[in-house]
């Protein structure tokens, strides 16, 4: 009997721009701008290092950095340029525009040329929710996982985003924005890095309303 890839994923809902994964434990996903460290200056690196590290010091949870690479894909690009040259009236310009063209198409071909997307996975667990029962001082671990009401998920995902905020903020102080990926960008975030050929061509499926909410 064959079996669903979505079985093997941990996954198991994108909810409000939160992932619910099988366990019930709850993810949030920000997406982070670079910044060209090796550009500034020596005191400005010191300065940016500086607040980085006040930045780690000060998290009181887990967190995940993310870099993802991926093949830049050019392909509309060149079809504009492809356009222009047929719409170009004028033969020198129509010239220069096809050469630019063929110019970048053997740049590409020679080399891969990459993009980087930069990530911030921020978990959260129920039993950091507040209320969570403890005996003792230390929380029970379920076998089986606990049950997940809508209260229940909508304190956790207060929580989790203020963790989120907290992270922008500090990252703020170093230079760098961020912004949390909503429901349908993190299913299309987690095709691609199942799909990784497709998305380096810019194909995207149309994701069913009924799979993210």
């Amino acid at each position: 009997m064959p079996v669903s890839t979505q079985f093997f994923l941990e996954v198991e809902q994108i909810r409000e721009g939160v992932l619910i994964l099988k366990d019930h434990t709850l993810r949030g996903v920000m997406m982070v701008s670079s910044l060209n460290f090796a550009l500034k200056s020596r005191e400005e690196q010191e300065a940016i290092i500086y607040q980085f590290q006040n930045f780690l010091n000060s998290l009181d949870f887990s967190c995940q950095f993310l870099v993802q690479s991926r093949k830049l894909n050019i392909t509309g690009y060149l079809d504009r340029l492809k356009e222009l040259e047929e719409k170009q009236e004028n033969k020198l310009l129509k010239a220069q525009t096809r050469e630019y063209r063929q110019f970048i198409e053997k740049l590409v071909a020679g080399s891969s040329i990459m993009t980087k997307h930069f990530y911030i996975i921020v978990p959260f667990y129920l039993s950091e929710s507040p209320g969570a029962v403890a005996a003792g001082g230390v929380l029970f671990k379920l076998k089986t996982a606990p049950v997940l009401t809508e209260e229940l998920f909508q304190k956790c995902k207060s929580q989790l985003y203020q963790r989120m905020e907290f992270l922008a903020l500090g990252l703020r102080r170093c230079g760098v924005w961020s912004i949390p990926l909503n429901s349908e960008e993190l299913a299309e975030l987690l095709w691609a890095l199942y799909h990784p050929a497709e998305a380096r061509v810019g194909y995207y499926p149309e994701i069913p309303p009924e799979l993210i909410k």
